[in-house]
């Protein structure tokens, strides 16, 4: 399979800026990020929240494509029901939601909600294969990172979620990941409250040496830092600067990249 584009459709935390109301609703802005969501070739869609629909008519997507949706977990800025209605509104096959095994969503029309067991492999529309492992975050929200196949491309998304459970840890060894999406809700400094939630930079830090020593990643592996808290960090060019220092790209909303 030919390499497919990702698009990052939001790459914020929920400290949403005002401007997303005012000078940056009709554009994407690198320091007035939307919730966090990234779409895989033009049906596969991971997260959709309170921006997403908004994001997808700015990156100009036709979301009557979309087949299915990975939810990573129910938080309203990743889970947004009125959001997922209007894209199964307008399709004529049922629109495939999928969530994390336990997970409670109240029925939708023309939307097929499907659990997820933990390591198991689902297969999404174009080829795409998913499998959802455990995530650090809030345990009622029933969180989950994902492992997406695309032919022989491996993508991890990884966002809201700190370091990575022993069971998800054990999981990657060997993965060879092609690209990683991380959770960077956290600045470049230490000390603060959400550490056993979300990763900060110098968490981070740590962690990317030792998913190289299991053979996760290598020094081909392109990782990327995402669901940022524009109120926790230094503006996104100098937070660009911070992550080449360790070998990171910072994602902005409206980037393409291939996978």
């Amino acid at each position: 399979m030919k390499n497919v584009e990702i698009t990052f459709l939001g790459t914020c935390a929920c400290d949403f800026s005002p401007r997303l109301r005012t000078d940056c609703r009709e554009r994407f802005d690198n320091d007035a990020r939307r919730s966090s969501a990234i779409m895989i070739g033009e049906s596969v869609l991971i997260d959709c929240g309170i921006h997403t629909l908004e994001s997808l008519r700015i990156a100009d997507k036709d979301i009557k494509k979309i087949t299915d949706v990975f939810i990573t977990h129910l938080h309203s800025d990743h889970f947004n029901a009125d959001n997922l209605r209007a894209i199964a509104k307008e399709k004529d096959e049922p629109l495939r939601v999928w969530v994390r095994e336990g997970a409670c969503v109240e029925p939708m029309q023309n939307v097929e909600t499907v659990q997820m067991k933990q390591f198991e492999t689902y297969r999404a529309q174009n080829g795409i294969s998913v499998v959802g492992m455990p995530a650090n975050h809030d345990p009622a929200a029933h969180p989950q990172h994902f492992v997406i196949t695309v032919g022989d491309k491996k993508l991890f998304y990884g966002c809201d979620g700190a370091w990575l459970l022993n069971e998800t840890y054990i999981a990657l060894r060997g993965a060879k990941l092609d690209m990683a999406v991380l959770d960077a809700t956290v600045g470049d400094y230490e000390g603060d409250l959400r550490a056993a939630e979300h990763n900060s930079i110098p968490m981070i830090r740590l962690l990317l040496p030792s998913l190289r020593t299991i053979g996760a990643i290598d020094e081909n592996t392109v990782i990327y830092l995402s669901h940022i808290a524009p109120s926790l960090h230094v503006p996104h060019e100098k937070t660009v600067e911070i992550a080449k220092g360790f070998g990171a790209k910072v994602a902005f909303d409206g980037e393409i990249t291939t996978l």
